[in-house]
């Protein structure tokens, strides 16, 4: 299946709102299999079309998928069985965003927002970050996750400037006093032997955490990968790939 930290606000996408953008009822159709989007035409113009119970002929007509109840011939039609949430490995040089720019490429073009139009970022990675980005079509998980009292924890692998002292990591371990405030205690280990390889964990979401946080102790970021999620680890998806969560991967995060 193919297709922020950080720079990251840990809050939904903004120009979605978490909500599905509407789409023409054709498309609609076309989109959950009825048919072709010409011959789902030809069945809203025969009248087989209803919108919450309203025959809709209108060729321009646009319904909200997580809001009207759409259906053929008397058949409730519907684009997933509920709601989605997916992974995705997030590659280097793309932005967290689902509007469309014009020079620089979108995580909404490594999603499969054709057939899940409601999918939204939970959190965000800045364009150099790679790793778990999770996009989801239910608004209340998202929000879960996300809401400071859940302390979600998030583990980021860090390259960093300089060798990092055993001081220094005790600093990031008791918590680093930072412009708006202090942080939590986060988890803080050496990848292999290089002192310039980091391993670190917080509970918090706050912008540009991780980077500020290095950048307190006098180590910039120079790479940074999040690979840990809560539950979630990205095994063997590949930069640019996407899946959907198991139903067990679910459960652990709503718990």
């Amino acid at each position: 299946m193919t297709s922020r930290d950080i720079s990251y606000d840990e809050r939904p996408e903004d120009d979605r709102g978490g909500r599905v953008v509407p789409v023409r009822l054709q498309k609609f159709l076309a989109r959950a299999g009825v048919a072709s989007r010409r011959a789902s035409e030809n069945l809203m113009t025969a009248g087989r079309v209803t919108v919450n119970g309203e025959v809709v002929c209108e060729l321009g007509s646009k319904v909200d998928p997580l809001v009207d109840v759409v259906a053929v011939d008397g058949a409730i039609v519907s684009l997933a069985d509920g709601p989605v949430t997916v992974m995705l490995n997030k590659p280097a040089g793309v932005i967290t965003t689902m509007k469309a720019q014009s020079d620089r490429p979108i995580v909404a073009d490594l999603v499969p927002t054709d057939q899940y139009p409601g999918l939204y970022p939970i959190g965000r990675l800045d364009a150099d970050t790679t790793g778990i980005l999770l996009f989801s079509t239910d608004g209340e998980l998202g929000n879960a996750l996300l809401h400071p009292s859940h302390h979600v924890p998030k583990t980021y692998l860090a390259q960093v400037s300089g060798d990092l002292g055993d001081s220094e990591a005790d600093r990031l371990r008791q918590g680093i006093e930072l412009d708006d405030g202090p942080t939590q205690p986060a988890e803080v280990s050496f990848v292999g032997k290089r002192r310039n390889h980091v391993r670190i964990t917080i509970h918090e979401g706050r912008y540009h955490q991780v980077k500020r946080m290095f950048e307190a102790v006098g180590h910039p970021v120079i790479a940074l990968h999040r690979e840990r999620f809560g539950c979630l680890e990205l095994g063997d998806l590949k930069p640019g790939e996407w899946r959907e969560l198991t139903d067990d991967e679910l459960a652990s995060l709503r718990r």
